[in-house]
């Protein structure tokens, strides 16, 4: 049973260790990914603001990896052109949220971006390096950013996103890399992929 860090990336590039819960504290007989989701309903449904209740998600996602092996075997193998592939593990009409395994192979780099709504990501194989960044716009650049640090993630690890927090992942261990992926409702206008040339950003 892994024990990791907590982590919290906010837009303006600072990201944090915060207090976790320890990984013994949430055993728990026959947890499936349904009660998971159900008691992640109830939380989001209290709140306006679903990105402030990112310590009690972040929770029920250690809580879901420490207890079901199911989630843990659920996943592709990357795909030989993208070097990722996408398992969505939950898909129903009217559900606004993402639930899904990412695989990336060995190497294998993001474009640099937001989400566009609150991300909890947890590390179950291999290593994945985050880069973070904030906007930094000048007059002949409103979408300019800069790099402000970054951390390698390992299996049990948890980071966690603001809407409008920015990074780019590089699977960085020998094996695939293995996340389990959860997202709020993307608003497709506040979701950007940041061009480092250019110092331009475009909806994705």
């Amino acid at each position: 049973m892994f024990q990791g860090k907590d982590w919290l990336v906010t837009g303006d590039g600072q990201y944090q260790v915060c207090k976790s819960v320890r990984a013994w504290d949430l055993l728990r007989e026959n947890y499936r990914l349904y009660r998971f989701l159900a008691e992640l309903e109830d939380v989001l449904n209290q709140v306006d603001d679903e990105s402030i209740r990112l310590p009690e998600i972040r929770m029920l996602v250690r809580r879901l990896i420490v207890n079901s092996y199911w989630v843990q075997s659920q996943h592709l193998e990357p795909d030989t052109k993208t070097g990722n592939s996408v398992l969505l593990l939950y898909d129903e009409l009217g559900f606004p949220l993402t639930v899904q395994t990412v695989t990336f192979a060995p190497g294998t780099r993001s474009n640099i971006h937001n989400h566009g709504t609150w991300g909890v990501v947890a590390v179950l194989k291999g290593q994945e390096k985050n880069t973070f960044w904030r906007r930094t716009p000048s007059p002949d650049f409103a979408d300019k950013i800069e790099p402000t640090g970054e951390i390698t993630l390992s299996p049990g690890d948890i980071v966690s996103f603001t809407p409008d927090a920015i990074h780019s992942v590089q699977a960085v261990s020998e094996e695939p890399t293995v996340t389990f992926n959860l997202y709020g409702e993307t608003d497709p206008k506040e979701r950007f992929e940041f061009n480092l040339v250019t110092h331009q950003a475009k909806n994705f």
